[in-house]
């Protein structure tokens, strides 16, 4: 791989691909990088003491040693180790003992298969975009297949044997995409920051994959600052990628820097990718999620910020690039949250929930929207709906997994619309028939944690952008036990109370964020709204009116998802009350 780049950082390694890969083991264990992973294995097994490093005559291993085991592969990828070692002089002391040669070179490829793998084609030039498929089958899949067979052949040369079971691991590249610098609708100051950054066109990506980030939760609210927080910055060009996200109808460009790719990249199960016509649009908010620590602002109380560009109408928001922040909810709510202020500015009402349209057989559909702050509830009574209702539902069509904005049609009616085409959801609070059911389209983080969560589609763009009219809006209040007295679902009489439970937004927290107990958050939406009360509660009184003219079912649904023991149960108990309900017709 001359003349190609890569870099390796904290466990993931970045591979640069100008033209081609290389075409033969030879070619491949002959690059830097395959010098430079042995090294570090050899210094890791170094360091315990290993006593695969028994392959090597001295226990002082020099760079000579290592470049002569590299010759030695380059031989046991073609011939038996017999014939090898009389054709490298010295090569002999790696055969002595073949059991244990055979052991390090299992060590060394899983040691490889083991870091988080980014091929970047970079398209400055050659177009890659323009041929994506072929481009991915000649590089992505070339290497796979070369790394795989590589190791098949150095371990048969050696132990003389075939493997009767072959397991097709994947080996090159975990992700790949295909990134090219362009000229995008920005204003001149922002432009001639990041004008030179690759952005991505196209993703290719080998689920499922598992990351360990140093973070699994999120904390504190995002800050409105009054000064751009990328004003000082430099964006070097080998740092950082563009993933242009289309959130809802909306044009949100996310620089991430490539320390928090793994971040950057679950994007794609996320967020509908930008085509060439959307790219053509004034950008609605920009979001750096990696900005270097010595080169971050200190304009905020917080290091999770955002400016109000006014003047050129754009939002910007700015994390820092430090472990604290490497986690997945940092980069979506911080969208999120600027596509909900965006929303307020345009009119429409952000809401923090769950929207969708389920089909009754032999009814007419509904669209129902769930509000509730994280770990309410809403995710989980959808996945018990969807398990218990299979005789009774046609389908259910999430529209908003998270987050969406409401408007205000021309017949009075409420229309929803979502932003996302995935979910990012608690590993323990789906059905596990249903998460391994879809693991082959999931990326799964902190799978040994408390909070360990997976980024699945679950719906696409043309769905989230359609605008359903709204059937009935419920506050997921997941606190409150279940009773003969206290229904599962029941409806709010009148405006005001209905306002005032949505707008403390009380939950049960459940350890998704660093809050414990019982807390409140105006509307359940710290992303937008808190930061902007006054403009929101102009627009929700206004939307709640009219919820209540247009004779729209306003309630409140108890998914009981807080309290101990009723994590599965809760969920079900209100998704079969919600199912009753529907089945028994609602007005209108």
């Amino acid at each position: 791989m001359e003349n190609r780049s890569f870099q390796i950082i904290n466990g993931k390694v970045i591979i640069r691909i100008k033209d081609r890969v290389c075409d033969t083991s030879e070619e491949l264990l002959a690059s830097r990088l395959f010098y430079t992973i042995l090294r570090r294995v050899v210094r890791e097994l170094s360091k315990k003491n290993s006593r695969l490093l028994k392959i090597f005559a001295s226990t002082h291993i020099s760079e000579q040693d290592m470049r002569l085991l590299i010759k030695m592969l380059q031989f046991l990828a073609k011939l038996p180790v017999e014939h090898a070692v009389k054709l490298v002089d010295g090569s002999a002391q790696f055969a002595r003992d073949k059991d244990l040669l055979g052991e390090f070179i299992e060590y060394l490829y899983n040691y490889w298969r083991n870091l988080t793998r980014l091929v970047i084609c970079d398209s400055e030039g050659n177009r890659f975009d323009r041929r994506p498929y072929r481009t991915f089958n000649q590089t992505v899949e070339q290497l796979t297949h070369l790394v795989r067979g590589t190791y098949r052949e150095i371990q048969e040369n050696i132990s003389g044997d075939h493997p009767r079971i072959y397991r097709q691991v994947p080996a090159g590249g975990g992700i790949a995409t295909i990134a090219l610098s362009r000229q995008l609708a920005l204003p001149e100051h922002i432009q001639d920051k990041v004008g030179h950054i690759p952005v991505i066109r196209q993703v290719l990506l080998y689920p499922p994959l598992i990351f360990t980030p140093p973070m699994n939760k999120r904390s504190g609210m995002f800050e409105r600052v009054y000064q751009n927080p990328a004003e000082n910055v430099d964006f070097r060009r080998e740092d950082w990628l563009c993933y242009p996200a289309m959130v809802g109808p909306q044009l949100i460009l996310v620089y991430f820097s490539l320390r928090f790719f793994e971040h950057g990249f679950t994007l794609s199960n996320l967020f509908e990718l930008a085509d060439d016509k959307a790219l053509e649009k004034t950008p609605d908010a920009i979001y750096f999620f990696g900005i270097p620590e010595n080169q971050f602002p200190e304009i905020g109380k917080s290091q999770t910020i955002f400016f109000d560009d006014e003047e050129h109408k754009l939002l910007i928001g700015a994390v820092p690039e430090k472990d604290e922040f490497s986690y997945f909810g940092y980069l979506k709510k911080m969208v999120l949250t600027l596509h909900n202020i965006r929303m307020m500015k345009q009119g429409r009402l952000p809401f923090h929930g769950a929207l969708v349209h389920l089909l009754i057989r032999g009814q007419r559909g509904y669209t129902v929207l769930l509000i509730g702050d994280t770990g309410a509830g809403k995710s989980e009574t959808l996945e018990a709906l969807r398990l218990i209702g299979s005789d009774d539902l046609e389908d259910v069509i999430i529209i908003a997994d998270d987050m969406g904005s409401l408007d205000i049609a021309e017949d009075g009616k409420l229309r929803g619309f979502g932003t996302e085409i995935g979910a990012f959801v608690r590993l323990d609070d789906l059905n596990p028939g249903y998460a391994f059911g879809q693991i082959d389209r999931t990326i799964i983080m902190s799978p040994n944690e408390v909070n360990a969560r997976v980024v699945l589609p679950v719906t696409n763009y043309r769905t989230v952008m359609q605008g359903y009219p709204v059937d009935m809006v419920l506050y997921a209040n997941n606190y409150e036990s279940v009773d003969d007295k206290t229904p599962a679902i029941e409806p709010f009489s009148d405006m005001e109370t209905a306002f005032a439970t949505f707008r403390a937004g009380e939950v049960m927290s459940k350890g998704t964020t660093t809050s414990q107990g019982k807390v409140g958050t105006y509307f359940a939406n710290v992303f937008g709204p808190a930061q902007y009360v006054e403009e929101h509660d102009s627009l929700a009184r206004k939307y709640f009116k009219q919820l209540f003219s247009s004779n729209t079912y306003v309630g409140q649904m108890r998914t009981q998802l807080g309290i101990p023991g009723f994590e599965m149960s809760g969920p079900e108990q209100s998704a079969r009350a919600l199912l009753a309900l529907l089945k028994a017709g609602l007005p209108g």
